[in-house]
């Protein structure tokens, strides 16, 4: 089968959305299927307001149905709500074509936190992106009935998985001493609330890897902080493994993917009990989770590495990609 998947989302940015359609990607083509992805890095593109890092894709939607066109899919699937999002759902509405979208990020409360514009008038735009679409994928329960009650229709799990031949617990670790060391990973942004780590008062070292709009106030402020900046793979499982603790503190996330990372090098996890976490962390085993982030941070030291590598094993790229593929639908009426 041919599958499209149209994401504003990828290279060179480093997100839990990029790597979910790296792995995906792999994971159907392993399966035996044709996968083409449609990304800004085929059309000019210009840099999103206030965050730099993030281009965008400039296009007509003639030139989008071209490309389309020439890969002749299967499948449509529409993975972001960015310009090339609307762009390839307005060809397959015009077309009568089937596709299916994915809800990967928590937008409206990302734009509140930003721009403080209420989260109702963003959650109207979405509904209108995503209930044009046969299915809506979204990474937990919790996000599933949580787009449910918010009015949108046919949401439906995909859930995510982790990369066992880099993230494991085996392996070089970083030099460090013999105080706790507790990590953040993550964007440096406003959303991601990186300073409710930073201001704790906890014992040993707080480290950090990312990059940001908030990394030069961030670096300023908390000059204690053993900064990384951005590292992938290898160097990122190195990181995961040489740690006490994971801090997580974002109450935005749809998922986070870098939880489950950690936990596969065996590092347990601090966290807010909130939608990610949530169905991520689940167990004690894994992880604490408790409202007041220092005395989740204090707990998780005490959390056996072995029960958090096993909750880790029960989350499979495999199963998430046999999620999506039982969800894509066959585009019908297709015109030349």
């Amino acid at each position: 089968m041919k599958i499209l998947i149209v994401t504003d989302a990828w290279e060179p940015q480093v997100n839990g959305v990029v790597r979910t359609l790296k792995m995906t990607c792999h994971e159907l083509q392993r399966m035996g299927h044709q996968v083409e992805l449609l990304t800004p890095l085929a059309f000019r593109s210009f840099p999103c307001p206030t965050y730099p890092e993030i281009t965008l894709a400039l296009s007509s939607q003639r030139n989008v149905a071209r490309q389309i066109d020439a890969f002749a899919p299967d499948c449509l699937h529409i993975a972001t709500e960015g310009p090339l999002g609307w762009i390839a759902r307005a060809i397959a509405i015009k077309r009568g074509w089937a596709f299916t979208t994915a809800y990967h990020s928590r937008f409206p409360e990302y734009i509140h936190a930003r721009f403080r514009i209420p989260t109702f008038l963003s959650y109207a735009l979405l509904r209108k992106f995503h209930n044009a679409a046969r299915f809506n994928l979204a990474p937990t329960k919790t996000i599933v009935e949580d787009l449910r009650r918010r009015g949108f229709a046919n949401p439906r799990l995909w859930t995510r998985g982790v990369d066992f031949s880099t993230f494991q617990a085996d392996g070089v670790k970083m030099p460090r001493g013999k105080a706790p060391v507790f990590l953040h990973v993550g964007r440096l942004a406003v959303e991601k609330q990186v300073d409710e780590f930073l201001k704790l008062d906890l014992p040993g070292e707080k480290w950090v890897a990312g990059d940001g709009p908030e990394r030069e106030r961030l670096h300023k402020q908390y000059p204690a902080v053993k900064w990384f900046g951005v590292l992938n793979g290898t160097n990122l499982a190195s990181l995961y493994r040489s740690a006490d603790v994971f801090v997580f503190t974002s109450i935005t996330d749809t998922f986070g993917l870098v939880m489950l990372e950690a936990m596969a090098c065996g590092t347990p996890v601090a966290a807010f009990p909130v939608a990610g976490p949530i169905d991520v962390v689940k167990t004690p085993q894994a992880g604490i989770l408790d409202m007041d982030l220092r005395r989740a941070c204090l707990a998780a030291l005490d959390v056996p590495r072995e029960g958090v590598l096993a909750h880790a094993a029960t989350f499979s790229w495999a199963l998430a990609s046999e999620q999506i593929l039982s969800a894509l639908q066959p585009i019908h009426g297709a015109k030349a």
